[in-house]
C-alpha cells in the first residue's frame, strides 16, 4: 500500500494504491427500466463481492465484482421470483453475474471503466462511468474508499427475453436497464 502524490495521475486527494474488499453492507447496486414504457421500476441486487485494485497510475487500476442474481429486490415478492425464473435472470441455472475490468479511461475528473459483463452466461462489453468520491479511515483503524459509478445495457444482449406486448404494441419491459453503483470498499492489509 502506498499514497500517490502526483496529482497529474489523478485528481482525487488522499489516493491511496492497493487492493481492496468490496464491502457488501456499504454498497448499493441498483438498476431501473422502463415499465408499461410509462414509469421505470427500480431494484436492487442485496448479494455483492469483489476485489478492486487501485495502481499508482489510475488507468492501471482493475475489479472484479460478482452479483447474485438471486438476490434481487424490486420491492415486489412475486415480480422478483418471476425475474429470478429461466425468463429473465435464471438465477437457478446461473446464480452469479460477474464484471470484470479490462481497463481504465480518465475523462476530465471521472474515469471509464471498460469490462465485460457476464450474465446467463452470456459475456459482452459493458462500459462503467465512474467517479471517484474518495479515500479515507473508517471507525475501525482500516482504510476505506469510495465509487459512485453508471452503466446502460440492453437486457437482450444477454439473453434477458421476456416480455409481454399488449394492446397498441405498449411491451410490458423495455430492452435498456441503466445501473447505478455505489461502492465502498476496504483496503487488504
Amino acid at each position: 500500500m502506498s499514497t500517490s502524490t502526483g496529482a497529474e495521475s489523478h485528481p482525487v486527494p488522499g489516493y491511496v494504491a492497493g487492493t481492496w474488499r468490496i464491502d457488501p453492507l456499504h454498497t448499493h447496486v441498483g438498476f431501473s427500466v422502463r415499465h408499461l414504457m410509462i414509469s421505470n421500476v427500480r431494484g436492487r441486487f442485496g448479494t455483492v463481492s469483489g476485489t478492486i485494485t487501485t495502481d499508482e497510475d489510475v488507468v492501471l487500476s482493475s475489479v472484479v465484482a460478482e452479483i447474485g442474481t438471486a438476490s434481487i429486490d424490486t420491492g415486489f415478492a412475486a415480480r422478483d421470483e418471476h425475474i429470478r425464473s429461466a425468463e429473465f435472470l435464471d438465477a437457478t441455472e446461473h446464480p452469479v453475474m460477474t464484471y470484470r475490468s479490462t481497463g481504465v479511461e480518465r475523462r476530465n475528473e471521472d474515469y471509464v471503466v471498460t469490462g465485460e459483463l457476464t450474465l446467463r452466461g452470456v459475456t459482452r462489453p459493458v462500459d462503467l462511468a465512474v467517479q471517484l468520491l474518495g479515500f479515507g479511515p473508517d471507525d475501525h483503524g482500516g482504510t476505506r474508499c469510495g465509487f459512485s459509478a453508471n452503466a446502460e445495457l440492453n437486457r437482450l444482449d444477454f439473453g434477458v427475453q421476456g416480455n409481454k406486448r399488449l394492446d397498441g404494441g405498449v411491451v410490458m419491459i423495455g430492452d435498456t436497464i441503466r445501473v447505478t453503483l455505489e461502492v465502498e470498499a476496504v483496503l487488504e492489509s
